[in-house]
């Protein structure tokens, strides 16, 4: 589970990579259930694979927090386009606007946490699951040999890295051995940027494509806005150590945008 403005030169590019990442239907994989990440201003879709969407986050496990360097999805507040490949992705809006005091890293390149700087957007993934398990690292702590197929579900933000103090602390949406009700669970979700926009998926990660198709099953939920997050809180994660052993962020599973890998959004 890198600061650029809108321009005619990005927009053009962004296109040329959109008709260069199209597939025949021939290519693209078939037989599986719908696909991440998305446009999340998009409602549309014709996969017919249905299942159940999974229950709230606070009646399910919290199993794996990780990050994505760039936003894997689309939405009304990240909808820069970053590029191709494993590092491409999407941008806040607002990246273009940051002081030169946000964008000073205070670590000068030795940041605990690798593969983030100030200026660099990621898309937080906090995963839960259905199984009696134990917080830990990848995805494979979202699964047991008693509990091989459980409801997934992932809460989403996007977040702006600024070094900046009065921003958000990352410590605030950890996990620190949190249990509430029996269940592990972050200390907190972010709020205030917007009504999760909630849709049938998958798992995502740089490994799956349009026509190397993820089969599980995942009940998203994603913010619509960006907010911003310091850098120095995200290096602190790291470097005082987390359950999940989490040291970097990872890549991006470019956006999914064949009708038939998509789920329709009620």
């Amino acid at each position: 589970m890198r600061l650029a403005t809108i321009s005619s030169i990005s927009i053009i590019f962004g296109l040329v990579f959109a008709a260069a990442e199209s597939v025949s239907a021939a290519q693209i994989c078939s037989g599986f259930g719908p696909q991440t990440p998305r446009d999340i201003t998009s409602i549309s879709g014709t996969n017919k694979r249905l299942f159940t969407l999974a229950p709230a986050a606070t009646q399910l496990n919290l199993c794996n927090i990780h990050t994505h360097t760039n936003a894997e999805h689309k939405g009304p507040g990240f909808s820069v386009f970053a590029g191709a490949g494993t590092h491409g992705g999407y941008k806040c809006n607002d990246s273009d606007k940051l002081t030169a005091a946000e964008l000073k890293d205070p670590s000068n390149g030795h940041g605990a946490f690798h593969g983030i700087k100030p200026g660099d957007t990621i898309e937080v993934h906090w995963v839960h699951s259905s199984c009696d398990i134990k917080p830990g690292k990848g995805l494979g702590s979202c699964l047991s040999p008693k509990c091989a197929n459980p409801q997934l579900r992932v809460e989403t933000q996007v977040f702006l890295v600024v070094n900046d103090k009065s921003a958000l602390n990352f410590a605030d949406f950890a996990y620190a051995g949190n249990v509430k009700n029996g269940l592990h669970q972050a200390k907190s979700l972010p709020s205030g940027t917007g009504t999760p926009v909630v849709f049938a998926g998958s798992t995502t990660g740089p490994k799956y494509t349009q026509a190397q198709c993820s089969p599980l099953q995942v009940t998203w939920s994603v913010r619509p806005q960006c907010a911003k997050v310091d850098v120095s809180s995200l290096y602190k994660w790291a470097k005082d150590g987390n359950v999940f052993r989490e040291d970097h962020s990872h890549g991006v599973r470019q956006l999914v945008t064949a009708p038939e890998l998509l789920s329709p959004i009620r």
